[in-house]
């Protein structure tokens, strides 16, 4: 759906994190981190084993056909995709040990 050169969460982050404020806005618009469009189903997230196992990630929902987008972008760990029908949005808390915001899958497919 979309080329890894114009990810719309990576929108003006050459450091190649995706912005804070945009992962916001797609999980409150419910809107794809890669080519901004809104979100159907299934729900696809990209993340390490470590988010796999805790069921939280910080990289934002995509649709299932731009996962390969995301994961063409450099990464010091290979990315595992875990699809979902639906998503809760976290935003850490003052004593949270994990300081980012999270996308927990509630209904894995």
């Amino acid at each position: 759906m979309t080329t890894a050169s114009a990810l719309f969460a990576w929108e003006g982050a050459p450091d190649g994190v995706p912005s804070r404020r945009l992962v916001t806005r797609c999980a409150l618009a419910r809107v794809c981190g890669a080519c901004g469009r809104p979100l159907g189903h299934p729900i696809a997230f990209v993340g390490t084993s470590d988010e796999v196992a805790r069921n939280a990630f910080h990289l934002p929902p995509l649709h299932d056909g731009c996962v390969d987008a995301v994961r063409a972008l450099p990464a010091p760990v290979p990315l595992t995709v875990v699809r979902t029908a639906g998503f809760e949005f976290v935003r850490p808390g003052s004593g949270d040990a994990d300081p980012l915001p999270r996308f927990v899958p509630n209904s894995l497919l």
